[in-house]
Parts: C-alpha cells; sequence; structure tokens
C-alpha cells in the first residue's frame, strides 16, 4: 500500500522533511517513488507539488496524520483535522469527550422517543378518521 509520508533531512537539530511517496511498511531512508515537496517546520516554508499529490491521491495513496493536517492547512484537500499523537487525551479532555458523547445518545434516545409517541398518536387518529369516512352520511330531508 502507498503512502504519502515525511522523510526527515537536515542537520542535527534542525530538520526539513521532504514530503514522499513510498510502501507503507519500507524504510523511511530507502529509495521512494516520487518526492512531492519539501516542508520546513523552523521558517514553515512549504514547497509542495499540489498537481502529483492529486495524482498520487486518485491512485490510492493514504496519507499520514501529520501530512494529512498539513495538506488541510495547505487546502489541498477538504477534511477535518485528525488526532496526529498516539497519546491519549488527558484527563479533562477525556472527561469532555464523554460528557460530549453521553449528551449525544441523551438527545438521540429523546428524539427516538419523540418519533415513537408521534406513530402511536397517528396509529389513534386513523381509526377514528375511518370510522368517520364510512359512516353513511344523513341528508336532511328538504320541506316542500
Amino acid at each position: 500500500m502507498l503512502s504519502i509520508r515525511f522523510v526527515r533531512i537536515g542537520k542535527k537539530k534542525h530538520p526539513i522533511y521532504r514530503i514522499v511517496v513510498m510502501e507503507k511498511g519500507k524504510n523511511p531512508h530507502s529509495a521512494y517513488l516520487e518526492s512531492l515537496g519539501i516542508y520546513d517546520p523552523h521558517t514553515k516554508e512549504k514547497n509542495i507539488k499540489k498537481d502529483r499529490v492529486d495524482y498520487w491521491l486518485k491512485k490510492g495513496a493514504e496519507l499520514t496524520a501529520t501530512v494529512h493536517n498539513l495538506f488541510v492547512d495547505q487546502n489541498l484537500i477538504t477534511a477535518k483535522k485528525v488526532r496526529a499523537s498516539k497519546s491519549k487525551p488527558g484527563k479533562k479532555k477525556q472527561i469532555a469527550i464523554d460528557l460530549k458523547k453521553s449528551e449525544e445518545e441523551a438527545a438521540k434516545k429523546a428524539q427516538a422517543a419523540e418519533a415513537e409517541k408521534a406513530k402511536e398518536a397517528q396509529a389513534v387518529v386513523e381509526p377514528e378518521i375511518k370510522e368517520a369516512e364510512t359512516a353513511p352520511e344523513v341528508k336532511p330531508e328538504e320541506n316542500k
């Protein structure tokens, strides 16, 4: 499987990253298929070949999380940023995430309950309407 990822180049304590296309499981310092650009995190300089990025994405190459976030910043792809680190969020952040999930679940349950009540009310009203439709109408007699 192909992957678009960073390869570290540059001096000691001053990294510069080359954005390359290579096999996912391959050693980052081995040969790559194509260089798509360079990223310098110190100066924030980005030199990316947009047409080649589009080409490789259409071919099915996957982005690493950090490259994905870089491309989102550069508007090369339209998506939300992803979590790049493998570490878990802190306690406060995890509590906030859990609270948000529980609120969403409660809202979904409330919507489902309202929809069920609406169906029951509709089911009760329909027989009454059918009975009214099937009842013969009595016309008042006209006096002449």
